[in-house]
């Protein structure tokens, strides 16, 4: 028998399910990837709904997923109501998958590569104005630790731009006040070093050296911010302290944690930063998530233009 009749008639497996793969996949991606926790999960949600796409379709084979079939798959997403950025980060999960597919040979071609998600409209961040930020951050003092401790919170929140998940996981150690800055730990352990201003030192000072100690009675913790229990707040026990913060201050746009941030990059560039020490300070991977920040006071531009250009104070 030739050789060609040998490798024709070679075993060809009957079915080649995708099931098996999925375990191998997330270890991929918890290794090579390195992916924050919340992005994990969200591609692990995502990936789930792709399956019971599958499984209602009746489709297990990874050669028999096609670009039709994706490409009915993110239809399906869109008829599901999905918003267009989750829409988009679906995609990014199943062409990922796909991805580790083919280096791994299971596949001979990715079949997401021709795929596109629908046009994804960027929304502008919103943000505080300085005058909000301002009574949020001038609030009289209360006469408890856990006050103390908010207002250093929201300090260091607006003075670093840091997200909610980086502020409630600070350490100790990552903390040098001599000098006037602080050590995050960001998205996929990346570490970035971001200087904070004198008012936020002065309240972390006055913070660590009285409110601290009377939270935590004698217990030790590594983290900066601690409740009664000795334990790191929750990112939902933060927020609810923002909200009730904004309340006294009498904010009627009640501040979600992500907005601060948010205010952070508008108002440095509104001041003259450039945009690749804000993108350094964000800790963004990717200068193009920093340029948003660049058209969100567009009504600020248009009464600069209004006020400025001759030729709108010659029709006066």
């Amino acid at each position: 028998m030739s050789r060609e009749s040998e490798d024709l008639s070679a075993p060809v497996p009957e079915r080649l399910p995708l099931e098996p793969f999925i375990e191998r996949y997330w270890d991929h991606v918890r290794i090579a990837r390195g992916l924050s926790r919340n992005t994990l999960l969200a591609y692990q949600r995502d990936v789930a709904t792709f399956q019971r796409y599958l499984r209602d379709r009746q489709v297990s084979d990874v050669r028999e997923m096609s670009p039709p079939l994706l490409a009915g798959f993110l239809d399906h997403l869109h008829r599901s109501g999905l918003a267009s950025s989750s829409r988009a980060r679906a995609l990014a999960a199943v062409r990922s998958l796909f991805r580790f597919l083919k280096q791994e040979g299971m596949i001979a071609a990715n079949p997401t590569v021709s795929l596109r998600s629908t046009s994804r409209a960027r929304r502008l961040p919103k943000t505080l104005s300085p005058e909000e930020v301002t009574r949020l951050l001038d609030l009289p003092p209360r006469p408890l630790p856990e006050d103390h401790r908010d207002r250093a919170m929201v300090e260091v929140l607006y003075a670093a731009g840091v997200r909610v998940s980086e502020l409630i996981s600070l350490r100790i150690d990552q903390c040098n006040l001599d000098v006037g800055y602080v050590g995050i730990t960001g998205k996929g352990d990346k570490q970035r070093v971001v200087p904070i201003g004198r008012p936020a030192i002065e309240a972390l000072q006055a913070y660590l050296l009285a409110a601290r100690p009377a939270l935590l009675k004698q217990r030790s913790s590594r983290f900066v911010f601690v409740s009664r229990r000795g334990t790191p707040l929750t990112r939902q026990a933060f927020w609810k302290l923002l909200r009730a913060r904004a309340h006294r201050a009498g904010i009627k746009r009640i501040p979600s944690p992500h907005m601060l941030r948010h205010s952070f990059a508008t108002h440095l560039l509104q001041r003259g930063a450039d945009l690749r020490s804000v993108q350094a300070m964000l800790g963004h991977a990717d200068i193009a998530t920093t340029q948003i920040y660049t058209h969100v006071d567009s009504s600020q531009l248009k009464k600069v233009h209004t006020a400025c250009f001759p030729r709108n104070r010659s029709r006066r």
